[in-house]
């Protein structure tokens, strides 16, 4: 027994090994690796579309992959506005709202790379997160 103990107390340097890194977030069957946009509804007549240097307001609801909403400007009846194409928002909205209509209702599925990448956001996204927007382009200033 004084042996064990000793061994187990002993002074001499044992090499630590970091533990293993957190394996890498799985991707999911509804993930994607480039931006998809399904318009779900375009006006009959489309007088306008948004181009870079827009600005628009944008009435949205952002979901993850397995359904979690994140949040929407619809159940706050208050539209995004940003100028399109100067980076403002995530790289998937500046690149999936180019070209719509106004009253144009488009879905935008995000890969992380175009979104919040590994880092996520807000604690709301997890890093490495795909990213479902249903969007409605509600006009251009």
């Amino acid at each position: 027994m004084q042996r064990t103990m000793r061994a187990l107390y002993s002074n001499q340097a044992r090499p630590l090994t970091p533990p293993p890194p957190p394996p890498a977030p799985k991707k999911k069957k509804q993930d994607v690796t480039e931006l998809k946009i399904e318009t779900t509804f375009k006006p009959k007549t489309c007088t306008r579309k948004a181009k870079a240097g827009d600005r628009i307001n944008v009435h949205y609801a952002g979901r993850l992959v397995d359904g979690t909403e994140f949040d929407s400007s619809f159940k706050r009846n208050q539209p995004f506005s940003f100028t399109l194409g100067r980076g403002m928002v995530i790289v998937g909205w500046d690149k999936g709202l180019e070209g719509a209509c106004i009253g144009e209702k488009r879905t935008l599925r995000i890969p992380s790379s175009m979104g919040y990448g590994d880092a996520g956001a807000g604690g709301l996204i997890p890093g490495g997160a795909t990213l479902i927007f249903e969007t409605e382009l509600v006009s251009i200033d």
